[in-house]
Order: structure tokens, then sequence, then C-alpha cells
């Protein structure tokens, strides 16, 4: 048997809705980044009037986090694609700019990708709300390639149905095309009833890192459980290699009970400067756990 790839804080969860300055109903699926002097989490939090809002906590040490005063001045939204809800932030750095991919909602399954833009984590610029109803899971890779940005992302026609993960291209962050399924040997890849793209990917110099959620049918619900893939540095439309065993899944109280029981989900993947790679996982929809490995054992692994 293969042992953990992954290894959970022994202080999870890192937050939780008690630990915020006001009530709140949960707190999940952290964007995170290093920030000058500071480990920054950009996090769903569902406030008593059941709407998600993006809440920053900031810490020193990556472990113990203190949340701002009140969420995010989030900029208004375009005329024209209005949002009722905004969650699931994966931020991406380019030199000193910051871009911000979350899921802009009016309802569960009529969700747009929108990006914002901020170089100091207090005020934020809209770039655009940047893809046709019906997508989600929006990762930013941290360079061009051939001189368009790149995004992961996830079209999907109902949240009940199959989907996974895609690659759109841009040249201005504004008007997206070029979309692709990922492959692998050639097929498109599958791994799971569905799955998306968590992390932003991490350059390593065997092929993009990217940590990813999977998500198996049960009886009665789903699982939600992550996973890495590297991604050829050329074309990362391809998938090099996979890890074939889970790297976190739900096995505690306070991953297994919650919002949305048996999840864990992340928008981030730290690597240190060591190659140590942090994790912060959203838990049951409802707090947030940290895990922490190493960027060489995970690509190992996806290339064994």
């Amino acid at each position: 048997m293969n042992s953990r790839m992954l290894s959970k804080y022994p202080g999870n969860p890192v937050m939780a809705p008690a630990m915020m300055p006001q009530e709140v109903l949960y707190t999940f699926n952290p964007g995170a980044i290093r920030y000058k002097d500071e480990y920054i989490l950009m996090m769903d939090v569902t406030t008593l009037d059941d709407v998600h809002r993006i809440w920053i906590a900031r810490s020193k040490d990556g472990y113990r986090f203190v949340p701002d005063e009140k969420p995010v001045d989030w900029p208004a939204p375009d005329p024209d694609h209005p949002e009722a809800n905004t969650y699931d932030p994966r931020i991406t750095r380019m030199g000193e700019d910051y871009y911000i991919l979350y899921a802009s909602d009016l309802s569960q399954n009529d969700v747009r990708v929108g990006i914002l833009h901020t170089r100091d984590f207090v005020s934020f610029r809209r770039v655009s709300t940047a893809s046709e109803l019906g997508n989600r899971n929006g990762a930013l890779f941290p360079e061009q390639g051939n001189g368009l940005y790149m995004r992961l992302d996830r079209p999907f026609g109902n949240e009940q149905s199959p989907c996974y993960m895609w690659i759109s291209y841009s040249p201005d962050l504004v008007f997206w095309g070029k979309s692709k399924p990922l492959t692998y040997r050639g097929q498109p890849f599958r791994d799971g009833f569905k799955m998306g793209a968590g992390a932003v990917p991490i350059r390593t110099d065997k092929g993009w890192l990217e940590i990813y959620h999977t998500v198996s049918q049960t009886c009665n619900g789903f699982i939600y459980r992550l996973k890495a893939c590297l991604l050829d540095l050329d074309d990362p439309s391809v998938v090099i290699g996979f890890t074939k065993d889970f790297v976190l899944w739900p096995e505690h109280d306070y991953e297994m009970a919650g919002r949305v029981g048996n999840v864990v989900f992340t928008c981030n993947a730290l690597a240190e400067q060591d190659g140590t790679l942090k994790i912060y996982y959203g838990a049951a929809d409802t707090n947030i756990g940290l895990a922490e490995g190493h960027v060489d054992r995970l690509v190992e692994a996806c290339l064994a």
C-alpha cells in the first residue's frame, strides 16, 4: 500500500465559521497566495443571507490566520453579466500583478468565470466576466504560451452531469477560445464521474503540476477527493501522467459533515522555496483545512 502524498495539519481546521469576526454560516474553498510577508486566503464565506462572498484571512506563518473585519470590497458586476454569488477564487501571480479567477453565478448552473486584478489585496479591478454561461473552475497559468494567456476550466451543462477539464486561450483575458478538453494518450482525460481544475498550475522541470478534484458517485451522493496530474510544458492540453491513488480525501468529522458532506476541494497549491507544498482545502463546504507535501514527490507519483 502506498504512503500518503499529503499530510494534514494536526491543528485543522485552520479556519472555521466560529473564527470569523461576525456570525457566518460557512468558510470554505479558499484561493491562496504568498504576498510580501503574508499568506493570504481568499475564502468563500456564506453570510446569514445565504450569499457566498469572498473574504480575506491573513497569516504570517501559514498556520494561524486572522480574517479581515469585513468581506472584500467586490467590484460591481458587468451590467450584462449580473452575479448573485461569488466563490471558488484561484489566484495567479504574474510579476507584480495578481489575477483572481472565480465563479460568478446567478444560480447553480448559470455560472461564468469572472476575472479580477489586484496589486495589493485591498482594492480590486474587474478585468472581465470572461466566458459563456456554464463554465467554472477557471485556473490561469502563471505564464503565457505562444503569446496567449492559458486557462484551465470546466464547461458543463448541469452540475449533476459528467464534466471534465478543458483548456482555453486568450490574447487579452477578455476573449477566450480555442477551447479543447485535456487529453491523455490521445483520448479525453477523464478521471471520475466529473472532475475539475483545483490549483493554479505549478511549473516544474518535468511539466505543469496540477492538483485537481475528482468526484465519485455513491448510492446517496458524491464524494470529492483530490489527485494530481502533470501537463506537458509545451502543450499543456496534454496530460503526461497522473496519480493513480488519491492524494487527499475526506476522513475526519470536519470534512465529512457540513453544508456538503464528504468533500475535500482545493483552489490552490503553494510551492515554498524548499519544494514543500501547502494546500488549503475546503472541507465539507464548511471549514478550511491545510495539507502539506512535496512537489517532487507528487511529480514522481504522476510519472510512476
